[in-house]
């Protein structure tokens, strides 16, 4: 496995969670798959796999214009951040990534940007002991606009207070990337180290 290195001129980190630093994709999209059952959701796979950053809420808003539903966003969230909450035990580390947070630690500031839950966000951080080593999380219940808008990530730099151009963004989604590129931030995909 190849490890990850940081830019020259990289002052601080910036983490996505989803995906990035956990391993808990398969565990959304399953979730996922089972509040859709139960609501009586249709969607594709790769069309929610294109969603990958945004909040449950927002992507059932999506849902509802792109495919003409009138799912109630807050219903479907409960329903799906029940399901996942049974399963969080089951998350792993993603090790690459993971390991710039061990190596880095007390040397530069690094802070998580995500666009989940803060509930969920911290128990996630806390199940892979990463609350101890990142210090500031900015979740969707933190901003207005969600990625691919840059607020998450520059909430982060400004916790920080680091300058966006000195900021390394480490994402494995779409949006999370377009975010980091608006933000004017360093950004590194993540998925071809895993």
């Amino acid at each position: 496995m190849k490890s990850i290195n940081i830019y020259t001129d990289t002052k601080a980190l910036i983490f996505d969670l989803d995906g990035t630093l956990a391993d808990t994709m398969p565990l959304h999209f399953e979730a996922w798959k089972k509040a859709a059952e139960i609501m009586g959701v249709t969607y594709s796979f790769e069309w929610l796999s294109a969603c990958a950053g945004m909040p449950s809420s927002k992507i059932i808003e999506k849902l509802n214009r792109e495919y003409n539903h009138s799912i109630d966003p807050q219903e479907f969230s409960v329903i799906k951040e029940e399901f996942f909450a049974k399963e969080m035990h089951k998350i792993t580390e993603i090790k690459p990534v993971t390991d710039l947070v061990y190596k880095y630690h007390n040397q530069i500031p690094m802070a998580v940007g995500t666009g989940g839950k803060k509930n969920i966000a911290q128990e996630t951080m806390e199940i892979l002991g990463l609350d101890k080593y990142i210090p500031i999380l900015v979740s969707a219940d933190d901003v207005n606009n969600h990625k691919p808008e840059p607020e998450t990530f520059l909430k982060c730099a400004e916790l920080m207070g680091v300058e966006p151009k000195f900021c390394q963004v480490f994402e494995d989604g779409l949006l999370g990337i377009q975010a980091a590129e608006k933000a004017g931030m360093m950004v590194t995909d993540v998925t071809p180290y895993y």
